[in-house]
């Protein structure tokens, strides 16, 4: 059997958007992947699901796999022919275990490759507001371990030398020594008044950063929750943190927002709440599925030349309808002649994607808006499709009808309640929901389906919804709205999150 090879592989210091490029690449491919506990679970989605997932994360003060072990399945694995990725915390050759690691698999003859990471001590100090260098204040760094008791006889680091550094100190995996450290620091002779800062789970949503001095630094991280993970800057530098903090005092920073879209619409807005720092907590409410029989649907798209308008109200329906055309070896041409309406300008893009470029899309993406666009159109005697969902408001349907127009409803997609979504829902709310987001009217009525008519797991919320349809839903639904976009489209909803909670305005 031809032998596999193994990758080490830096994940970065947490933020799925810092593992690289090649270390995504090798993950999409990879048949075993080795991982450490403080690699972030999203990397973890890069790997193909038939990959053999194998936590090898180790704790301090509890019993798990040696580095032994560890050492021994990456080897094994790759004497069975496959490709492996040891997935580590931060960078596998900075306060990691891939030398070792590397040591061992050279001993046994497989090959490997190392694939550098963001290390934790450069990452985390940024992200905090921390430069490490600075002209005025600090012309370097010193990276040291904090695992070690520096009050024990023997030590591996001079902390003589190192508190007579003038440049910035940091310390990691330091937490539970740190009393001892900054003791030790000080009686060699390091200022008490030295700046000096904390950060824990550097990087994630959830990060959180102290600024003190050496003299009140790890009260004022007893007094803040601070526990490991965590880092220790030391210096002038750590005073930067006020002017410099950007990272964690984004406008959604450490808010845990519902999502209640569809799986696959779900990433657009989840990408963009997280980029306000929002930690999205995805559960559909709604599943689209396809029709047992498009018989009715497709009789209309042979003749589709026979209306003089088509109206979209939803993406999907008009991603189905190009699926449909295709399925009976026709296009875009199908719609020569014929006048497209579009219920606002999501869906109009996603018919341009399509190439065809909407006859009439409404300033504001709600039904009656659209029927006010109708009214500066003649539509007696005209005849109209309306390829929709199972489920939804006739509204357009039935103002069309009384102008006059002749009006065919076709059922294009299903609309149902994802099964296991109930008990995701149950979780996300016991763990705590800031704000929840709704994005149509069925959105809210699905999930109370799945709360059994129970909102009260969502009354200390902040409720958002994309327009004022879904804002009544939700009322009618007893839930207490507090942003209403303006812009009835996702960008419009999440710039109205962003407006609710900047300025101080936070009323979670």
């Amino acid at each position: 059997m031809t032998i596999g090879k193994v990758y080490l592989v830096g994940a970065g210091p947490g933020d799925p958007g810092l593992l690289t490029m090649k270390g995504q690449r090798l993950l999409a491919s990879a048949d075993v992947v080795l991982y450490d506990r403080l690699v972030d679970r999203k990397i973890l989605t890069y790997a193909p699901d038939t990959a053999d997932m194998v936590d090898v994360g180790k704790i301090l003060g509890e019993i798990g796999r040696t580095q032994s072990d560890i050492n021994a399945m990456l080897i094994k694995h790759a004497q069975q022919g496959k490709q492996v990725v040891r997935l580590q915390g931060g960078d596998p050759f900075v306060f990691g275990r891939g030398g070792e690691e590397a040591e061992d698999l050279h001993e046994a003859g497989v090959p490997f490759e190392v694939v550098p990471g963001v290390t934790s001590p450069v990452a985390v100090p940024a992200y905090a507001g921390i430069p490490l260098t600075h002209r005025r204040l600090s012309s370097s760094f010193t990276v040291v371990t904090g695992n070690e008791d520096p009050r024990k006889s023997e030590s591996a680091l001079d902390w003589g030398v190192l508190s007579q550094l003038s440049g910035t100190l940091v310390i990691l995996m330091g937490w539970r020594n740190l009393p001892g450290i900054v003791e030790t620091l000080i009686a060699k002779g390091k200022p008490t008044e030295t700046p000096a800062a904390l950060v824990m789970w550097g990087t994630e949503p959830w990060q959180t950063a102290v600024t003190g001095t050496l003299s009140n630094i790890v009260e004022l991280g007893r007094e803040n929750g601070i526990s490991s993970p965590v880092i220790t800057i030391i210096g002038a530098v750590a005073s930067l943190r006020e002017t410099l903090q950007w990272f964690d005092n984004r406008p959604l920073f450490g808010k845990r927002v519902l999502i209640t879209r569809t799986r696959a619409q779900a990433s657009k807005l989840a990408q963009r709440l997280e980029s306000l720092g929002a930690i999205p907590v995805e559960v559909p409410t709604i599943e689209i599925q396809p029709l047992s029989d498009y018989s009715e649907l497709d009789g209309e798209l042979k003749q589709l030349s026979d209306y003089d308008w088509v109206q979209f109200s939803s993406g999907n329906a008009v991603d189905i309808v190009f699926d449909r055309l295709q399925v009976l070896n026709l296009d875009a041409r199908a719609f020569a002649g014929v006048r497209v309406a579009c219920i606002g300008p999501a869906t109009a893009a996603r018919l341009r994607s399509h190439g065809i470029t909407s006859d009439l899309v409404p300033e504001s993406a709600v039904a009656e808006s659209l029927l006010d666009a109708f009214a500066s159109h003649e539509m007696t005697n005209k005849s109209v499709l309306i390829p929709k969902a199972d489920i939804g408001r006739d509204i357009v349907s039935a103002g069309l009808s009384a102008s006059g127009a002749t009006v065919k409803e076709v059922v294009a997609y299903l609309t149902v309640v994802p099964a296991g979504s109930d008990t995701l829902v149950l979780d996300a709310i016991e763990q705590g929901i800031d704000i929840a987001v709704f994005t149509s009217s069925s959105t809210v009525e699905n999930l109370g389906k799945l709360l059994n008519g129970n909102m009260n797991g969502l009354s200390d919320a902040n409720i958002a919804c994309i327009g004022p349809i879904t804002a009544a839903t939700a009322s009618k639904m007893g839930l207490s709205v507090d942003i209403v976009a303006t812009e009835h489209t996702i960008d419009g909803l999440v710039t109205a999150m962003e407006e609710h909670f900047s300025g101080g305005r936070d009323e979670g």
